[in-house]
């Protein structure tokens, strides 16, 4: 009998094991304790319980307990498991690592040939990764393609504030560098030399280093211009075009209004006059009304051919009325 219960114990045992419902490093059950969670690590992917990931990992970095594994963890990149099948919480973590790093878009490209082969080789580079083929090179050329569009984003940027500075900026750091100059001989011959090495760029063989992909038909960055400051009147200009306001003008019927008490108590101020009467003064000019009636006449015409056009595309095949007929 205790041979019997033995044998069942053991297979309920492996089957919990199986289930995923046992820690396979302190050995616990869900079934004893249902508030057990299981965490993964995205270095392995294997799973233990929360109590154990804080007894092992809190006080810093540690191999992985489990047997075999030689990777070192930490307890940060621990966290829950999202889908039931690791293999496939693995692939989907390597598919957005590789998404991250070669996120490309058909416009990047010239040609859509070109574009399809780039997603061909970032499928290639994917599945390396999930199958672990050639996985030390393809991680390496990963590496070096990450870091090189981050230098790529760098320079961009910098061009583009370099752009955005003003001309007052230019103007001060020059007058700067220009004080420093006069100091003394010394000061001149050594920041000569260092701004001379500094404008003069260093021979480097950027267009050969290793990015690790080549890829054709892929359109050169450019740094974006720099946004113009918002105009809430869309281009169109509100000063005068035909006139200009003077400060003052000697005319007799606005001379006593100049002084009038009864004019001047409410704050009103005698150039908003100006400014209207010369506005409707030349509110006339630039607008030529016999241009205006060509163009209404044209677009009386240009409507009554529309008008007919449409008349008669609704009458065809309608028998013509006669007018003569009384009934």
């Amino acid at each position: 009998m205790s041979r019997v219960s033995s044998r069942a114990s053991g297979t309920s045992t492996k089957r919990l094991a199986e289930d995923g419902d046992i820690c396979p490093v302190c050995k616990s059950s869900r079934y004893l304790n249902p508030n057990m969670r299981f965490l993964v690590n995205p270095e392995c992917y294997h799973r233990m319980c929360e109590s154990c990931v804080d007894r092992i990992f809190s006080h810093g970095p540690a191999p992985c307990p489990i047997a075999g594994c030689k990777r070192t963890l930490r307890k940060a990149r621990f966290r829950s498991q999202t889908f039931e099948d690791l293999k496939v919480e693995r692939e989907v973590d390597i598919r957005r690592r590789v998404a991250r790093v070669m996120n490309k878009t058909e416009s990047d490209f010239e040609t859509l040939a070109d574009y399809n082969n780039y997603l061909e080789t970032v499928e290639t580079v994917t599945w390396n990764l999930i199958l672990k083929i050639d996985l030390e090179a393809t991680e390496r050329r990963l590496r070096l393609w990450e870091e090189a569009q981050k230098a790529e984003l760098e320079s961009l940027y910098s061009s583009a504030s370099r752009r955005v500075l003003s001309t007052a900026d230019q103007d001060l750091q020059s007058d700067t560098q220009r004080v420093i100059l006069k100091k003394s001989g010394v000061q001149r011959k050594t920041v000569s030399h260092s701004s001379s090495a500094a404008d003069t760029p260093e021979p480097t063989a950027a267009g050969n280093a290793d990015t690790g992909f080549r890829f054709h038909g892929l359109k050169k960055r450019v740094a974006p211009e720099p946004e113009k400051p918002f105009d809430p009147y869309g281009g169109w200009s509100l000063e005068p075009q035909y006139y200009v306001v003077q400060p003052d003008y000697d005319v007799d019927f606005i001379t006593g209004a100049k002084t009038d008490i009864h004019h001047l108590a409410g704050g009103y101020d005698l150039r908003d006059f100006y400014s209207r009467a010369l506005c409707e003064a030349f509110s006339g000019f630039g607008v030529f009304v016999q241009d205006e009636i060509i163009a209404r006449e044209n677009g009386v015409v240009e409507r009554v051919r529309t008008e007919t056009q449409a008349a008669a595309s609704v009458t065809v095949g309608v028998r013509d009325v006669n007018m003569d007929d009384v009934f």
